[in-house]
């Protein structure tokens, strides 16, 4: 008797019918249903996120992409994308890098970690760079630091301004030293503008971290966050072990860096749009031409 065991039933309709237990379907819950805020920790109705993907208890703005940026903060059908053209090379033949590269074009639909072109916030032209984290964390490789380079050239040749959003982990460690020589080679593109008296506001979205934010994230003339933005150079563990202290909770959230003085404000998802367009309008200046510049 012990040898064989007996199989479930349960009746399903009037006829007396009967299948195996196994057999019905369990009610299942959809992956996307329920998110975990990675600020104040807590698990969100996804639906409670809103359009703007902005956590109901802390106001953390969940990750987003490129795309979704400029439809949010860019005048519908103004969007023109830059140097689409430049690709990607493997200056120490790290094992599978292009591979990558090319698995994760496929993936997003992205050209790169970088999304730059011409468009307009409120009616005004402005060249706009935004990095979008689902492309290798947003590592900022040569094509990364040629297309912001770029972007900086073409602001200053058309006397624009220059609207940079940064969501980055770092420098892209498969390129080696030539990531690293991005920082300088953007930097300078940076100081060239800012010579020509044109506005650079860069905007710190969750994460910003490494060389992005040891170059050009921090070197806006106006530095605006998103609320509760991880911002920062090194990770908390290397600072710790470095320093032999423990650090505060807080530390190298936006709200810190603003009373710390490192940044200027802190900007809702929901109000970006309209305080980028107030900026434009109060930093407009004339041109050589006579004619109002933004």
């Amino acid at each position: 008797m012990g040898l064989f065991k007996k199989k479930k039933y349960i009746r399903i309709n009037p006829n007396r019918e009967t299948v195996k237990e196994a057999d019905i379907k369990k009610p299942v819950v959809p992956d996307d249903m329920w998110q975990k805020c990675p600020s104040c920790k807590k698990s969100i109705y996804a639906k409670n996120l809103g359009v703007n993907k902005v956590c109901p208890n802390c106001s953390y703005g969940f990750r987003i992409g490129s795309k979704e940026r400029i439809e949010a903060l860019v005048d519908e059908g103004t969007f023109v994308e830059w140097d689409t053209d430049v690709e990607t090379e493997d200056p120490i033949n790290f094992p599978n890098y292009l591979d990558k590269v090319k698995a994760t074009q496929e993936k997003t639909d992205l050209h790169e970690a970088v999304k730059t072109g011409l468009g307009q916030i409120g009616g005004r032209d402005v060249v706009i760079g935004i990095m979008d984290s689902q492309f290798i964390m947003g590592s900022m490789g040569t094509v990364v630091g040629e297309k912001v380079t770029r972007a900086f050239e073409k602001a200053t040749e058309r006397h624009l301004p220059i609207i940079m959003l940064t969501a980055s982990g770092g420098a892209r460690m498969q390129e080696g030293i030539m990531s690293l020589m991005q920082m300088a080679k953007i930097s300078a593109a940076v100081k060239r503008h800012s010579n020509a008296g044109l506005l650079y506001i860069a905007v710190l979205t969750d994460p910003t971290t490494g060389g992005v934010t040891a170059s050009f994230a921090m070197e806006g003339d106006i530095i605006l966050a998103e609320p509760q933005a991880q911002i920062g150079f090194a990770g908390r563990r290397v600072i710790e072990q470095t320093i032999k202290q423990k650090l505060p909770d807080e530390f190298q959230k936006a709200e810190f860096l603003l009373a710390h003085g490192f940044i200027d404000k802190i900007v809702p998802r929901e109000e970006l749009a309209t305080t980028l367009s107030y900026l434009l309008e109060i930093h407009q200046v004339k041109g050589g031409d006579g004619n109002v510049r933004n």
